[in-house]
C-alpha cells in the first residue's frame, strides 16, 4: 500500500525542481520544538530550518501579532507608509545600536542590498574611482544563491556553470588576517563576513580575528559587514555573534529569525552616514518592509529585548557542547559551534547518520558531506535536548 508521505514526496519528485535533497519526511504540523508528519509521527526538530525558527514553531507571541496584523493590512507596498514601519525599523536600530534599517525579504536579497551600499558609499563617500570598487569575501563564505553572490562562492555546487561572474571581488581565506590585510588596497569598500560560517559546517573563526577584520577595515576606510543571517538573533548565545568579541561592525545582515519563522523578512541595519547613501528610486522591493513582516519583526526584536532567549542559548548550548564533547573520537573527528549551534564533523559521511537519526525521531542535517549540523529552536527544553542527544549516539553507533 502506498502511504501519504510516499504519495506527496512523488509529486514533489516529478513536479519540482531537484535543487533540494530533502530527508524522506513530510511534515504535516509543528508545535514548539516539535513536528509532527503526515503520517501521524513526531520528530524533534534539531535544526530550526537553518535559524529561522530561532522561537520555535507556531510560537504563541508571534502567531498572535501576525493573525492581528492579518485581520488589518498585510500590503500596501512602499508606495505608501504603513503604521508598523516606523515603528519597526525604530525598535530594530535600537536594537542593533544603529540609525537606520532597509528592511527586504530573503537573506540573500539583504546580502545584494549590503553589496549596493557598500559600493555606492565607496564611489561618493570614500572617493573610489567609478568601477573601482572591491569588497573582499572569505572562503567557504555562503551569502546566498543570486549571481552576483555566487560568484564569490568556493563552493563548487553553488558556483558552477552560473558565470560569467560579477567582478570586484577577492576572496581570502577564512581567518587568515595576513591574507586578508594583503588583499585590502586603497579602493576597497568592504569585507563581508560570516561571524560564525554556517554553511560551511558551523566554523568559528581564530580568536580575536573579527577584532582584526574591524582593526583593518577602520584602518583602511571600508565597512565591516557582518553576516548575521544565521549566527544572529540569539542563535549564539548574544543577540549578534560580533559580541563575543566586542565588535561593532558598520553593517548588520540579518534574515531567517526575523521573520519568527511565519514568512520572509531580511534586513540592512547601519547608521546613517552609510544607508543614507540611497535616494528615492534607487534600490526598493514591493514586499519588503510589509505591514504584516513588520508586526513580527516588531514581536521578534520585542522578545529579544529581554535577554531571554540569549541567555537560553548559552545556558543549554554549554550543556549541548559538553555532552557532543563526550562522543567518541573514533566516530566523531571534531565538534565545532557556540551556544545552540553545532557542527559535528564526523569521520565518515553524515548523510546516512541524518537518516538515522530521523529514523530514531529526531531531524538534523548534513553539510559538506561529512559534517551534522544542529541548531535547535532557542525555546527547547534541556530535557528533549538530552534525548536528541541520547538518540545521536545510538546513530553514531549504528
Amino acid at each position: 500500500m502506498v502511504t501519504r508521505t510516499q504519495q506527496l514526496r512523488a509529486l514533489s519528485e516529478e513536479h519540482s525542481a531537484h535543487n533540494y535533497h530533502p530527508l524522506p519526511v513530510v511534515i504535516a504540523e509543528a508545535e514548539g520544538a516539535w513536528v509532527t508528519d503526515v503520517e501521524g509521527r513526531r520528530y524533534l526538530d534539531m535544526l530550526s530550518a537553518y535559524s529561522a525558527v530561532n522561537f520555535g514553531h507556531r510560537n504563541p507571541r508571534l502567531i498572535a501579532a501576525a493573525q492581528r496584523q492579518l485581520e488589518r493590512v498585510t500590503l500596501v507596498s512602499r508606495a505608501f507608509d504603513h503604521d508598523q514601519f516606523g515603528p519597526f525599523v525604530a525598535e530594530l536600530a535600537e536594537l542593533a545600536g544603529k540609525d537606520m534599517v532597509l528592511p527586504m525579504n530573503s537573506g540573500a536579497e539583504a546580502v545584494e542590498t549590503a553589496l549596493k551600499a557598500a559600493r555606492k558609499w565607496g564611489y561618493e563617500v570614500k572617493g573610489v574611482p567609478a568601477d573601482q570598487a572591491g569588497i573582499i569575501t572569505f572562503e567557504g563564505n555562503f551569502h546566498g544563491r543570486t549571481t552576483t553572490i555566487v560568484g564569490f562562492s568556493t563552493d563548487p555546487d553553488a558556483r558552477n556553470s552560473y558565470g560569467p561572474y560579477t567582478p570586484g571581488f577577492r576572496t581570502v581565506p577564512y581567518g587568515d588576517a595576513e591574507a586578508l590585510r594583503a588583499a585590502m588596497d586603497e579602493n576597497t569598500v568592504g569585507v563581508l563576513i560570516e561571524p560564525i560560517q554556517g554553511e560551511a559546517g558551523v566554523n568559528v573563526p581564530p580568536s580575536g580575528f573579527l577584532k582584526t577584520v574591524r582593526e583593518l577595515c577602520t584602518a583602511g576606510n571600508a565597512l565591516m559587514i557582518a553576516d548575521e543571517i544565521q549566527s544572529g538573533l540569539g542563535r549564539t548565545g548574544a543577540t549578534f555573534a560580533v559580541e563575543h568579541e566586542g565588535v561593532v561592525p558598520d553593517m548588520y545582515l540579518l534574515g531567517k529569525a526575523l521573520g519568527g519563522g511565519i514568512l520572509p523578512v531580511s534586513a540592512v541595519v547601519a547608521d546613517a552616514d552609510v544607508l543614507g547613501v540611497f535616494r528615492p528610486g534607487q534600490h526598493g522591493s514591493t514586499f519588503g518592509g510589509n505591514p504584516l513582516a513588520c508586526a513580527v519583526g516588531r514581536e521578534v526584536v520585542a522578545m529579544l529585548r529581554t535577554g531571554e532567549f540569549q541567555e537560553r542559548s548559552r545556558t543549554l548550548g554549554a550543556h549541548l557542547h559538553r555532552r557532543l564533547g563526550a562522543l567518541p573520537g573514533d566516530v566523531v573527528r571534531e565538534v565545532r559551534g557556540r551556544g545552540l549551534w553545532a557542527g559535528v564533523e564526523l569521520n565518515g559521511k553524515a548523510r546516512p547518520v541524518s537518516e538515522r537519526l530521523m529514523e530514531l525521531g529526531v531531524l538534523a542535517k548534513e553539510t559538506h558531506e561529512t559534517t551534522l549540523r544542529l541548531a535547535p529552536p532557542l525555546m527547547i527544553d534541556q530535557e528533549d535536548l538530552d534525548w536528541a542527544l541520547d538518540q545521536l549516539e545510538i546513530a553514531l553507533r549504528d
